[in-house]
């Protein structure tokens, strides 16, 4: 895809993420000379045209406290997993969720959903309240908690093509 100059510097301002201020596609515009409007405009027509595969929040976690971080994964019959998948995504304190194909037999999962805590125990009365609230308790499940935590980042453009994106742990 051929993107034009002011598409490019658009993305090129957005390597580091949104400006921390109340209006921050007005903050872009104005560095770029461009309207707050045209600014959304032009990242609503670079999602449209696939040039933007996505575009959200990276929240460094562990910068606010939360220190156990956990990707609890659901062995979920098929017939259930969108329901329980859509229960589990209007959690507040579920930050991811999605699911996945299974990789018998070492890997039974298909549902998984990241939650944040400040301590272990924290984030283990989570995953009950999720399970219980999503209809999961009869369902097979494991909890992952992170050993590391990456570097988080939004993704970088090279031309139109995405070159690195967001790791989370």
């Amino acid at each position: 895809m051929d993107l034009s100059d002011t598409d490019r510097a658009l993305l090129d301002a957005l390597k580091d993420g949104l400006p921390l201020t109340a209006r921050p596609y007005a903050e872009l515009g104005r560095r770029l000379g461009l309207s707050e409007d045209e600014v959304t405009a032009r990242l609503w027509a670079l999602q449209i045209d696939g040039a933007v595969k996505r575009f959200g929040v990276v929240v460094r976690h562990r910068e606010l406290g939360y220190r156990a971080n956990a990707m609890t994964v659901w062995d979920v019959p098929d017939g259930r997993v969108r329901d329980a998948g859509s229960k589990l995504a209007a959690l507040d304190f579920v930050t991811l969720c999605y699911r996945r194909p299974r990789r018998p037999p070492d890997w039974p999962y298909n549902l998984f959903a990241m939650i944040h805590g400040r301590d272990r125990s924290r984030v283990e009365q989570l995953v009950e309240q999720a399970s219980w609230l999503a209809g999961l308790r009869d369902c097979p499940r494991d909890v992952l908690f992170s050993r590391h935590c990456y570097k988080q980042r939004g993704a970088r453009y090279d031309g139109a093509r995405a070159v690195s994106g967001e790791a989370s742990g």
